[in-house]
């Protein structure tokens, strides 16, 4: 059977004969047209954007690499029925882009809590902690007094912007925790995870600093209820699963804090389902709690669309919340399953999950405006992902290579890792990828090296910004630098003086759409 399989793959790759693309492509009068209005569209990228960014979005791809972004935008081609390499990403629109050196101070290859800090709070930190400096020490408890660092969402909510956390993580995992905690310790989401000594030296848990910080976030999205809740409490949604039971030792109910709080606010809401957050009316809401899991939200392609939101809808519904505020607003957003599936080497889940914040992306540009908006996408550390083998033009992406291997004469996926649990070996052989459903959704591509679980690559990652003063993210930067960018286009937190000229008038220019920018806006978005 193996035998047959493999010869009828040589069969339809032999049948290909020439490359398989448009015809309209061998004409040089194509690529030539093409790469003159991409011309076109580029000298008008001359006259910069120097508005003030009323609003703040930072799109945050966990794990999503260069290769990742390269191999979502084929799956998003193919998803459409297109051979997929042509296809633009709501990313690749961005007019600039820049790279970001995502090393922690302690760290080559880096982590997702010292790579939040970085980007959110504008200093480079130790790995496994959030929201304090290189100088306090991972799980040591006396080392967070007197290093705390203070993040971009903090500056905007102090500058009196709304601010909002969305994530398919959970809501005090380590890329959103950056924004509003102080903690050594990225796995101290609740005081149940904590040591005892450390919550005896008075350290917080992650959850805990979510509602005590900054007590005011207008919007908050993502999964981590059972984090919220009394150890041993049952969940609303899994009533007799013993997992996601409360895990808090105080026996604090954090939710029913927070509503009892927010009782004295104008309005506000806690949602826990699709149905009750798609329910909301955002003119009628100003703050919203929703924990839609008690760990991380689903994969999306697992997601029961009936009662779990996609990432494209909690976008939606928060900034439709957040845009009322007149002095505008900061969304932190993370696509932070992109990074589960890669680490358990399901490269299926990861780039689906890429696809789905672009659709967020997309989503996102359509209800806000490039004149007051800056909007960054980037990631936070890339993995040991990537893709190749000489596949012809249109290969399916969880695809063969087209041909077999010369050291052991089997075939291979184009999709490998560079270590992970894929790594599997069969009497003393590689495996045999044709017996296996190798475009399966949980199909754990091939590996270099055996580990339990895939770790993250060390490279450079992608920094795509539009909106005001986005071409101040050019070339390669220190990761902490994003922060201070849109920090200053929004004129809040260090970055102020700029804002105001001698006579007191602001000196960047007002969001205020002509004519030749409306033309501009539609040359960008054709």
């Amino acid at each position: 059977m193996t035998f047959f399989l493999i010869i009828c793959s040589c069969l339809a790759w032999g049948g290909l004969g020439k490359p398989q693309f448009p015809d309209q492509e061998k004409d040089p009068l194509f690529w030539n047209t093409w790469a003159q209005h991409t011309l076109k569209n580029a000298l008008t990228l001359q006259k910069l954007n120097q508005n003030t960014a009323k609003n703040l979005i930072l799109f945050l791809g966990d794990g999503m690499g260069i290769p990742t972004v390269t191999a979502a935008r084929i799956l998003k081609g193919q998803l459409s029925g297109q051979s997929g390499e042509e296809t633009q990403l709501e990313m690749d629109k961005f007019p600039f882009v820049a790279l970001s050196k995502t090393y922690n101070t302690n760290a080559q290859v880096a982590d997702s809590a010292g790579t939040a800090t970085a980007y959110l709070c504008g200093v480079k930190a130790n790995e496994g902690t959030v929201g304090v400096s290189a100088a306090a020490v991972r799980s040591q408890c006396n080392t967070t007094q007197g290093n705390e660092v203070t993040s971009i969402l903090k500056w905007a909510k102090e500058a009196g912007k709304s601010v909002g956390i969305v994530t398919t993580t959970r809501v005090n995992h380590a890329t959103p925790s950056a924004a509003y905690a102080h903690c050594v310790d990225r796995d101290w989401f609740s005081d149940g995870e904590m040591p005892a000594e450390a919550v005896q030296a008075g350290c917080k848990d992650i959850a805990r600093q979510l509602f005590e910080n900054i007590p005011n976030i207008d919007v908050i999205m993502g999964g981590g209820r059972k984090y919220m809740f009394p150890k041993n409490q049952s969940d609303v949604e899994y009533p007799g699963d013993k997992k996601h039971f409360g895990t808090r030792k105080d026996g604090r109910n954090l939710v029913e804090e927070w509503t009892n709080r927010m009782k004295n606010k104008v309005s506000s809401q806690y949602v826990w389902n699709k149905r009750e957050l798609l329910s909301v009316n955002p003119n009628n809401v100003d703050y919203i709690l929703g924990l839609f899991e008690p760990g991380d939200l689903p994969y999306n392609l697992e997601r029961n669309t009936e009662t779990d939101p996609s990432l494209t809808e909690m976008v939606e519904v928060a900034i439709k919340i957040l845009r009322k505020n007149p002095r505008g607003f900061y969304l932190l957003v993370e696509g932070g399953r992109i990074d589960h599936g890669h680490h358990e080497g399901k490269a299926k889940q990861a780039l689906h999950e890429a696809v789905e914040m672009d659709r967020a992306i997309g989503r996102a540009g359509l209800i806000t405006s490039i004149y007051d908006t800056m909007t960054v996408v980037t990631a936070d550390h890339s993995h040991m992902f990537n893709f190749g083998g000489y596949t012809p033009r249109g290969n399916t992406i969880f695809g063969l290579a087209p041909m077999l291997s010369d050291v052991d004469q089997k075939p291979f996926t184009a999709i490998l890792y560079g270590n992970g649990p894929g790594f599997k070996v069969i009497n003393g052989l590689r495996e045999n990828v044709s017996t296996l459903d190798y475009q399966g959704t949980n199909y754990q591509a091939q590996s270099a090296v055996p580990l339990r679980m895939e770790t993250h690559g060390g490279e450079d990652v992608a920094v795509f910004a539009k909106g005001p003063m986005a071409h101040l993210l050019h070339g390669v930067h220190e990761q902490n630098y994003i922060p201070h960018v849109m920090a200053y286009a929004a004129c809040i937190g260090q970055n102020r003086d700029h804002c105001m000229s001698s006579g007191g008038a602001s000196s960047l220019s007002p969001a205020l759409p002509s004519l030749a920018a409306l033309l501009t806006l539609t040359r960008l978005l054709c």
